[in-house]
């Protein structure tokens, strides 16, 4: 018994001196791997003297010895090393989402328990190796998202153990290797975007039994999908959208039982829909953008699990079957631009939560269902272009649910229901030519930025109570039989941006007090019985770009100011105007700006109006010198002499009771300068800009180490006082906590108890703006020559360094931060034009990455803000995505955020539709620097440039993937490289084609 227990005793003592030996080794190998990829900040856990490194998250344990690394998103630059296969019981590596550069890691050869392999959406480039069969034990294996290019080895076919096999969006341009279909326990097998030589559907996949999920969308696939992809009796879902395939829909594929998501868009298939046979689970049903024919199959009715029917941009007709009303998971309903006619289903959402009800550019008759928003889910009525008549529905104004209204273009009548007007959700509602009456409502909804009611026959005044109409960015109403005056209070509208009343019946003067609209570019107020002076105030709106008073009874001078602005349309004809046009309309531009006024002279002869003697110049300059000016400006003199006395003796005042003297200094680093360095530089010669919260200021803080700062300052004894503080607050917590290179950095803060002073780096090329868009401030350069110094180089090169800030905010920061104001002005530039983030002061941590948080506000600048942020307030990653793609247009068009080409448009929507129309992406660069050397990179750009300012949030890119492919141009650019595909498509065209159908409201109508 005694030997027995020495045994025993001995057995355990040699057991815990293995495992002491295993987990000592194992736990060197860790920091070892920590060291090798440069001590990433977020394996803060992984240190010598921790608890036992399998508590670590980024490792799991089994039996005691390591079994997985879980390293994601841990902003790993380096390769991986040989000695990571020395954990000898290593199943699963997961490295996805890093930046691991190199070749395919063949050392992973020598993880003989490898099971489990994820290195996607990293920088790997180069072929996937011909042995990669060594790992033969592999189960999953995934390395979407990279550089890998060639052949897909055929010894992807010999790891018989694979049940998933991700290869998607990589720059593969080979075919299909057959021997895929040697892996009969696939289950998941995606190859999705990828420049394939143009190929038929494999035929050997057709033996992948057990395979449930097939993505091969945009891979190049042409002809016709087989039909014996019945065969495939485990499919549940079928994505081959964005291809080149042909023919009618095979009934094979509505024969799988399993069936749940199918998605065949954007193809060039023909021919009718299949009725539905056994595939009764399906879920979602997209065959949107091809040329199918024929009617809806009645069938689909039976479809109970369906949640999306997708059929857009079709050549559908007939009917909608009346069967469909009945599925009650019935979520989307997408059937815009087809051929359909008659009448809605009668019940069509009173048994189903529907969202989206999308069926604009058809023929469609009769109302609307009564029942469509019975279940209070409906988001957007998409019904525009079509034959609709009768009243709207009751329902539809009490469904809180509802965003969007798109009704424009039909035979609707009657009064709108008053509860349509005040949805708290509604942000958009466009009901123009139609036949509705009545009249304007006191109230609207909170959220409503755009009211287009043009061509109706709504009747009375405008009510006073617009005042309240605070958020509204869109208000036309033309051609309506509106009446009166219009009312001061519409002038208090700041973020209008299109205001048409044109073709009514308004009278009276225009109120003269519009200096708030500052957002203002198009004004349209043709067509009334307007009468008075035209104000002089309308020539200060700063954004005013197009204005038309024509066939009114203005008279009087024209505004002098008015020729400051130079809008680029003006139409002053046909009213009673007198006097000399302002000198800088003598140019053919103006041509057709004033016919019809039998008053006005001018000095070209061009323009058809009398000529003007020196007499009429002399009264022109007069009548801007007029009596009441001089009068106002010496009552202006006069004041401003009392101010500045009365701020002598309140400064004098100040000084004696000490309160100046009170200033706190908190520095975020070491300084070489105190706070009187910094206030003796707060002077007028100092300011380099100013925005809504203070001046800025160069301030040259003497000999120190600094050198030159850049110094915000915020008075806080204003009425703003409570947001000018959140913004100091967000700004001082935000910048303070985080370092980065491509972020400004905040030296210090200097406060008072009347003001706050912020204090930078100072960056000698200031912000992007004022060398894409304005003068630097050398006299000495034209603005095309100052604009063409900024050469494709450099813009890449600011590009990529705005996407490293953006990228650290997003991804590397716990939590992860939304600037939520990116614009080009908000970009600034060292001496060697490397790009740094600024102004934070609207910059909010998000709780956990990827929910969106709410603000109270909608805060941002006009051409930059992102749909869904104006419309519901929600910001995530998203919102500066959106942001950061307009910047990009800027950079290749040379553009303005602001520019649109026409009515209601920006950059964003501008560059859409040049796409959308078919027109060479080439034409739209920005020609002072466009060559045939980089015409291919700033095309990518572009195309990346729409793709992050896509109207649906879920449709962008993260800025991870953003920087991914403006590195690659980079490194491209800067070794004279630019590889080219089978399709004559730089290498990185392939992953801007990654993009599904946006599925968002009014797909074809931004």
């Amino acid at each position: 018994m005694e030997h027995q227990l020495l045994l025993l005793a001995l057995f355990f003592f040699l057991f815990h001196h293995s495992y002491s030996q295993l987990y000592d080794q194992e736990h060197a190998i860790l920091l070892r791997l920590k060291q090798q990829w440069q001590d990433p900040p977020s394996l803060g856990d992984w240190n010598q003297s921790s608890s036992s490194h399998c508590t670590w998250p980024e490792i799991a344990c089994t039996d005691n010895s390591v079994s997985g690394l879980f390293l994601v998103n841990t902003n790993i630059t380096e390769t991986i090393p040989p000695f990571i296969c020395d954990l000898k019981n290593l199943t699963v590596i997961d490295l996805h989402l890093n930046y691991i550069p190199g070749t395919f890691p063949k050392v992973l050869y020598n993880c003989s328990k490898l099971q489990y392999l994820d290195l996607s959406q990293n920088y790997f480039v180069g072929a996937v190796p011909h042995d990669i069969d060594n790992l033969a034990r592999l189960q999953f294996l995934s390395l979407g998202a990279n550089n890998f290019s060639g052949d897909i080895p055929a010894a992807i076919g010999l790891l018989t153990e694979l049940t998933n096999l991700q290869l998607y969006k990589n720059q593969f341009n080979g075919s299909f290797p057959p021997e895929i279909g040697n892996l009969s326990n696939l289950e998941v097998l995606n190859m999705a975007t990828n420049g394939f030589v143009p190929s038929r559907f494999p035929s050997q996949f057709i033996q992948l039994k057990k395979l449930k999920i097939l993505w091969l969308y945009e891979s190049n696939l042409i002809g016709e999908i087989p039909d014996m992809i019945g065969e495939m009796v485990a499919l549940e879902s079928f994505d081959l959208s964005g291809n080149n395939l042909t023919g009618n829909l095979p009934t094979g594929l509505f024969m799988l039982k399993n069936l749940s998501i199918l998605y065949l868009y954007k193809n060039q298939l023909s021919g009718e829909i299949p009725q539905v046979v056994e595939a009764l689970n399906m879920s979602v049903i997209d065959l949107s953008q091809n040329n199918l024919s024929g009617m809806i199959p009645a069938d689909f009715g039976k479809l109970e699990k369906l949640s999306e029917l997708s059929l857009f941009s079709n050549q559908l007709s007939g009917e909608i079957p009346e069967s469909i009303w009945k599925i009650p998971s019935l979520r989307i309903l997408r059937l815009f631009t087809n051929k359909l006619s008659g009448a809605l289903p009668t019940y069509l959402g009173q048994y189903s939560m529907l969202e989206e009800f999308q069926v604009a550019g058809n023929n469609l008759t009769g109302k609307l269902p009564d029942k469509l928003c019975h279940n209070r889910k409906l988001v957007g009525v998409v019904a525009f272009d079509n034959n609709f008549s009768g009243e709207l529905p009751e329902s539809v104004g009490n469904c809180s649910s509802l965003e969007i209204v798109m009704i424009f273009n039909n035979n609707f009548s009657g009064n709108i229901p008053s509860g349509l007007w005040t949805l708290f959700n509604l942000s958009s509602l466009m009901m123009s030519n139609n036949s509705f009456t009545g009249e304007l409502p006191d109230k609207l909804s909170q959220n409503l930025t755009r009211l287009e009611i043009s061509s109706n026959r709504f009747s009375g005044k405008i009510p006073a109570a617009v005042s309240s109409w605070r958020n509204l960015m869109v208000f036309s109403a033309s051609d309506n039989l509106l009446s009166g005056m219009i009312p001061r209070e519409l002038t208090a509208l700041p973020r209008l941006i299109t205001l048409s009343l044109d073709q009514n019946q308004l009278s009276n003067s225009l109120p003269s007090d519009i200096i708030s609209w500052t957002s203002l570019t198009t004004l349209n107020l043709s067509r009334n019985q307007l009468s008075g002076q035209i104000p002089d105030e309308i020539g200060t709106l700063p954004s005013l770009s197009d204005l038309d008073l024509s066939e009114n009874q203005f008279s009087g001078h024209i505004p002098p100011e008015l020729g400051l602005l130079r809008p680029t349309s003006l139409n002053l004809s046909s009213n009673r105007l007198t006097g000399s046009i302002p000198s800088e309309f003598e140019n053919a531009a103006y041509v057709n700006s004033f016919l019809n006024n039998s008053g006005l002279c001018a000095s070209n002869p061009m323009l058809s109006l009398g000529v003007c003697n020196s007499d009429a110049r002399k009264v022109s300059r007069k009548s801007s010198l007029s009596l009441p000016w001089i009068l106002g400006t010496a009552i202006a003199v006069s004041a401003l002499a009392l101010l500045v006395s009365l701020f002598v003796i309140r400064v004098h005042r100040k000084r004696k009771h000490g309160v100046n003297s009170a200033w706190k200094l908190t520095s975020f680093q070491r300084l070489n300068f105190t706070e009187s360095s910094i206030l003796a530089g707060l002077t007028a010669s100092n300011v380099i800009g100013s925005g809504g919260s203070g001046e800025v200021y160069r301030v040259d803080v003497n000999h120190s180490s600094n050198g030159v700062v850049a110094v915000k300052r915020i008075w806080t004894n204003t009425g703003s006082d409570e947001k000018l503080e959140k913004e100091f607050l967000a700004e001082i917590q935000i910048l303070s906590t985080i370092r980065h290179s491509n972020i400004v950095r905040l030296l210090c803060c200097v406060s008072s108890n009347n003001m706050k002073l912020l204090v930078y780096e100072y960056l000698e090329n200031r912000s992007l703006d004022r060398w894409l868009h304005r003068s630097n401030g050398s006299p000495n350069l034209s603005r095309s020559v100052h604009h063409a110094m900024l050469d494709w180089q450099k813009r890449l090169q600011i590009a990529v360094g705005a996407a490293q800030g953006l990228c650290y905010m997003h991804h590397d920061c716990s939590p992860p931060i939304v600037h939520r104001d990116i614009k080009s002005s908000n970009i600034l530039l060292d001496s060697q034009f490397n790009a740094k983030i600024a102004d934070f002061g609207l910059a909010r941590m998000l709780v956990k990455q990827g929910e969106p948080a709410t603000m109270s506000v909608v805060a941002g600048s006009f051409g930059y803000l992102a749909p869904e942020y104006a419309r519901t307030t929600l910001l995530n990653e998203k919102i500066d995505v959106y942001s950061f793609g307009v910047i990009l247009l800027e950079l290749t068009t040379g553009k303005e955020a602001n520019y649109g080409g026409e009515e209601n448009s920006c950059l964003a929507v501008w560059a859409w539709r040049h796409v959308q129309q078919g027109k060479p992406i080439v034409d739209a660069l920005d020609e002072e620097i466009k060559e045939a050397s980089n015409i291919d990179d700033m095309s990518t750009i572009f195309r990346l440039g729409i793709m992050c300012a896509h109207q649906q949030p879920s449709a962008r890119p993260s800025m991870k993937e953003v920087l991914d492919i403006l590195i690659r141009c980079s490194r491209r650019f800067e070794f004279g490289n630019r590889p080219r595909n089978d399709q004559g498509e730089s290498n990185a065209a392939p992953l801007l084609k990654n993009t599904k159908h946006d599925g968002h409201l009014a797909s074809n109508n931004v």
